[in-house]
């Protein structure tokens, strides 16, 4: 029903209210005092003196005789006040008014129409977000164009954080939404959930699962970076393999940092880099080098490899040196991690794709390991194919193209191990190379504080610090004031977005009662006033976005299930009772339609019978 229909309904009923209670001020003779102490309203009173002497004059003996000599007068009904108040002078009558029609321009299109306008402050560059809080204004932004076009931030990278529920993923959907209609590639490096994969795979792009018996990723192959390297030659090649070479070695210590619980040492490292040195130049055309080919060269020690370890000629010395990580290497193909990197890539990524989504929510919650693990191969994987197509760009063999990179539940790896953050900042920071926009997702600062050492903690605030935007969903006050002494929050600022982490109501008739703080964020860029928006999402968005897929019904299965069980049911009542040999049992098996049968039925409360 319309807002017009609803004022009308009430107009009328409020004429109706109005009527019935002039009937009664006229047979009661009751009535209201008005504002300057005349009693009732003039009109409502002559109204009732006029009804009173037209009643009297045609009343019936009966009528006539109430209220005579041994009978009480009856008592007069209270005169009912209309919620908008009576009509006419000194009634309080309120009216309803509509609001006025809003329409949000450019000062070269509006200027005809001042002083009718209103200037707002939102920006209106990037990706429409949401409405401004309290003026209602639209909200556009994302880092790439807050950074390539309207020059806000010096940081093409978000960071965002918030509680779970709240709709970061939410956002950030309508953001790899928005850049991808502008030409940009959304790049999901390890969807947990999963969150993105629906509509990764809706813009026309490529899902890649990766688990145990899903797919894996060999962490020793260097993807696009190397056929890049292949295709452009020269110095410009050789500068593109030594970069991808980095990646792999950075790549391998952040899975044996992973097993260990702590990092490898220094010179653990060079080991490890004159092995891979070795099996590329010994590599076979066509052959990718795997974990296990590392492992073997570790046992033939060639001279290359016994040269970091300064054996001096010694067996002895040399497998002091290597054997710790030779251990660990076996840790990996052995452990929780070998079938999902030792062996090829199932599915490469394809650097032409609209959009990339890596998708690992088959690994199991409690698989920290692994989870942690896969999530560094995708970021590897997925920032190595961006480094190979600015490198081809820039070499003039492919047009070129930006990306933005989602990185999805940080405090997973955090937690993996100490030193991880480490591997995490030396990941993001290997591609020195514009065109790349990032959107890093956690809960709280706390994420950080959780880790072992105080170099990794300060590391770990050091992604916050660095964000050029900063949006912040429903947090503790606590979290909110920590996080004021990195970004610079005011006290108002800190308070709303407290106010967001409230609980729900209690829902008294089973409807669905939403956070206070579901679709609200704040956005803040530097020392700038925070802008907090609102996000409604549309029915295309809420169809590819449902990160409670598991607990909808699915209703096609039910019905499938509900057939096959009354199928079974027939069949059995036709071939009649069924014995039964259990001790202590009925004879007979009851089935519908026999006698003892019981009745057992459905409510909304549960199961009756």
């Amino acid at each position: 029903m319309s807002r017009r229909s609803e004022e009308k309904l009430a107009e009328r009923a409020d004429l109706l209210a109005e009527e019935e209670s002039l009937r009664d001020v006229a047979a009661g003779g009751s009535g209201l005092v008005g504002l300057d102490g005349s009693g009732v309203l003039g009109d409502a009173r002559k109204s009732a003196k006029t009804k009173t002497k037209t009643k009297g004059k045609n009343a019936t003996g009966a009528d006539a005789g109430r209220g005579g000599k041994g009978k009480a007068p009856a008592k007069p009904r209270e005169p009912y006040v209309p919620a908008r108040g009576w009509p006419g002078a000194g009634g309080g009558r309120v009216g309803y008014m509509d609001p006025p029609t809003m329409w949000r321009a450019t000062t070269v299109q509006a200027c005809g129409m001042w002083p009718f306008a209103a200037g707002s402050g939102s920006p209106m560059i990037g990706v429409p977000l949401g409405q401004h809080l309290f003026t209602g204004a639209t909200v556009c932004g994302d880092p790439l164009n807050w950074f390539t076009r309207a020059r806000y931030i010096s940081n093409p990278s978000l960071f965002m954080l918030g509680m779970p529920g709240l709709g970061k993923s939410t956002l950030i959907n309508r953001m790899l939404i928005g850049l991808a209609a502008t030409g940009v590639v959304p790049l999901v490096l390890g969807d947990l959930k999963p969150d993105y994969a629906d509509t990764v795979r809706a813009l026309g792009g490529q899902v890649i699962s990766i688990g145990r018996g899903r797919g894996g990723i060999n962490v020793l192959d260097p993807g696009a970076m190397g056929e890049a390297a292949a295709k452009i030659g020269g110095d410009a090649g050789e500068v593109l393999k030594a970069e991808a070479h980095g990646r792999v070695l950075n790549m391998v210590a952040a899975l044996i940092t992973i097993v260990r619980g702590r990092p490898m040492d220094d010179h653990e490292q060079s080991v490890l880099s004159a092995v891979l040195h070795h099996l590329r130049e010994r590599a076979v055309p066509g052959r990718s080098v795997l974990l296990p080919d590392v492992l073997r060269v570790l046992t033939e020690g060639p001279d290359r490899v016994r040269a970091v370890t300064l054996d001096r000629g010694s067996d002895t010395r040399y497998r002091d040196a290597v054997d710790p990580l030779h251990r660990s290497l076996l840790g990996i193909l052995d452990g929780p991690l070998g079938d999902t990197f030792a062996s090829e890539t199932s599915t490469r990524i394809d650097a032409n794709a609209p959009a990339v989504c890596i998708d690992i929510s088959g690994i199991g919650e409690a698989d920290t390991q692994l989870t942690a693990a896969a999530m560094l191969a995708a970021w590897s994987d997925g920032l190595g194919t961006v480094a190979a197509s600015h490198a081809l760009a820039d070499a003039g063999l492919a047009p070129r193209r930006w990306f933005f990179t989602v990185l999805d539940e940080l405090w997973r790896p955090l937690r993996a191990a100490s030193g991880i953050v480490d591997r995490i900042d030396a990941l993001t920071r290997l591609n020195r190379s514009l065109g790349l926009g990032d959107a890093k997702i956690t809960h709280t600062l706390k994420d950080a504080e959780a880790l072992g050492t105080d170099a990794d903690r300060a590391k770990a605030r050091g992604f916050v610090e660095r964000a050029g935007m900063v949006v912040c969903a429903g947090l503790p006050k606590t979290e909110m004031e920590d996080l004021g002494k990195v970004v610079g929050l005011s006290r108002r600022e800190i308070e709303l977005v407290s106010s967001w982490s409230s609980p729900p109501g209690w829902g008294v008739r089973g409807e669905d009662e939403e956070p206070p703080g579901r679709g609200r964020f704040l956005i803040k860029v530097g020392g700038r006033p925070g802008i907090p928006i609102k996000v409604a999402i549309t029915d295309a968005e809420r169809d590819l976005h449902n990160t409670n897929t598991r607990w909808t019904t699915n209703e096609a299965a039910i019905e499938r299930a509900a057939a096959r069980t009354a199928q079974e049911v027939a069949r059995l009542a036709q071939e009649g009772p069924l014995p039964m040999t259990l001790p202590g049992a009925p004879a007979t098996l009851a089935l519908p339609g026999d006698p003892g049968f019981p009745a057992v039925e459905a409510s909304a409360g549960g199961w009756t019978a």
